[in-house]
């Protein structure tokens, strides 16, 4: 049986490197997990491929909420996807609506062609999960030669919906990938490999890490109004991707 592949969705250089220490097949790099993930900075992509050479994909997000761009976040998300791919991305993951929800051709074609002009992949995003038809919106990707599409089904964990997983592999054809993606995790990955009859997952796994340089002064806050502790950060829990890639390669012989 061949082994499924594992893509790790990480939010920096260093997720990146652990990603690829517990040896996860591909990652898609982002900045800002918090909010869904948002292009990451070309330093982060750069020292990411540097240091470990894997399979690299990279968010073109301009900003948080929604997918429908003004012409300025979208003539940024351009020139990020340029800038991307000219340092070493593998592929650029990206997803446009209009605000009716759905599916933006136009802005779709222009950067999959960016990506399949430089030899890379296109890979449209969880905004296919609020689209009013997900037929259609399969069936204008693929001919617009979009390698992959990134789902959870329409629900808000895969684990809900295995079964449209398995009704959008069968629909697609294989005209277009189908990666399953949000709430997998080591307790529900088999139930949703074996019911969906996907060939790919993608998931996150973060552990805890402090940073004690702010102790000095704990009533000050950084960010907006939600005062999360100024202490500590994400990364990829190395050990717990490990486990899942044994497994996965164990369910392969």
């Amino acid at each position: 049986m061949k082994r499924v592949l594992l893509e790790v969705c990480c939010g920096s250089a260093d997720d990146v490197i652990e990603a690829y220490r517990a040896g996860a097949d591909r990652v898609e790099l982002n900045s800002d997990l918090f909010h869904g993930g948002l292009t990451p900075t070309a330093g982060s992509l750069i020292v990411a491929k540097r240091e470990t050479g894997m399979t690299i994909m990279a968010m073109v997000r301009p900003r948080e909420g929604g997918f429908c761009y003004t012409p300025g976040e979208f003539a940024a998300a351009v020139e990020d996807a340029r800038l991307l791919l000219t340092h070493g991305a593998d592929g650029l993951v990206f997803g446009f609506l209009h605000q009716d929800g759905t599916l933006d051709a136009e802005r779709t074609r222009v950067l999959t062609q960016l990506a399949l002009e430089a030899g890379k992949e296109a890979v449209f995003h969880r905004a296919i999960d609020v689209v009013p038809d997900w037929r259609e919106a399969l069936d204008i990707l693929a001919e617009l030669g979009v390698t992959r599409v990134l789902t959870s089904g329409q629900a808000p964990d895969v684990s809900q919906a295995a079964d449209t997983i398995r009704e959008m592999i069968a629909y697609a054809a294989g005209r277009i990938q189908i990666l399953p993606g949000a709430g997998i995790t080591a307790r529900n990955m088999d139930r949703v490999i074996a019911e969906s009859g996907c060939t790919q997952i993608h998931l996150a796994a973060h552990r805890v890490q402090y940073d004690t340089s702010v102790n000095n002064n704990r009533s000050i806050y950084y960010g907006g109004c939600l005062y999360p502790p100024e202490d500590r950060y994400s990364l990829i829990d190395r050990a717990y991707i490990a486990g899942l890639t044994e497994r996965l390669s164990g369910a392969a012989e």
